[in-house]
């Protein structure tokens, strides 16, 4: 059975996955991209971006573990770039340049229409205007039975908690403190009823948490 599943997704220690002051050149927010400096560090980062070397081990596994499965990706506006608004033309087309890392169709979650945006290497951006579960059937019917893997940001995951949509969620806790930002639990009081915590493995730089959900009884 198809999943939707987040993973890979970072978290510092008082919570926020990302931090306030977005824009072009920070897309995290405004030292928000600390991070993912535990990702950086890794063989399988270093891959995706067309570079070799890296770290291999415990964040290694798990951010290849990641990419496993996965047929398709939800994203919403923010985390497919700083624009805010009706879309103005394409010239933005990602953070990613024109070989983005994903491979797979790309669902974006935004109030306003755009055409889909075809990139090089397998990637195509598909911009959806009726609502989250929309996306998600979409994605779904593009993954071909692979599970769909929910990219962020923040507001986009709390919205599928709430709406009880997401199946397993891999959590990285940091060693990071942001003091402001977006957290992805604010606001879903569901979270101790539906899930469970099924694993908890420490590297030396993250702690690695894998919360699935409970099943229906």
């Amino acid at each position: 059975m198809q999943k939707l599943v987040v993973r890979g997704y970072a978290l510092s220690i008082d919570g926020f996955s990302s931090a306030a002051g977005q824009s072009l050149e920070n897309p995290f927010g405004t030292g928000g991209l600390a991070l993912m400096e535990w990702a950086f560090k890794t063989r399988t980062m270093r891959s995706m971006f067309g570079q070799e070397g890296g770290s291999t081990g415990i964040d290694d596994e798990f951010l290849a573990k990641a990419t496993e499965n996965i047929g398709a990706s939800i994203l919403g506006r923010n985390m497919f770039g700083p624009v805010r608004g009706p879309w103005v033309g394409d010239e933005w087309r990602g953070w990613w340049g024109n070989n983005p890392p994903y491979h797979t169709p790309v669902f974006v979650v935004t109030s306003h229409p755009r055409a889909a945006l075809v990139m090089e290497g397998g990637t195509t951006f598909n911009f959806v205007n009726d609502g989250i579960e929309s996306a998600l059937r979409q994605a779904f019917a593009a993954a071909q039975g692979k599970d769909v893997r929910l990219g962020g940001g923040a507001t986009l995951i709390r919205q599928y908690l709430r709406a009880g949509l997401v199946d397993e969620l891999h959590l990285v806790l940091t060693h990071k403190l942001l003091g402001s930002g977006q957290r992805i639990f604010e606001g879903t009081d569901n979270i101790a009823d539906d899930y469970e915590c099924v694993e908890t493995t420490g590297s030396e730089t993250v702690t690695h948490i894998r919360l699935v959900k409970k099943p229906r009884t």
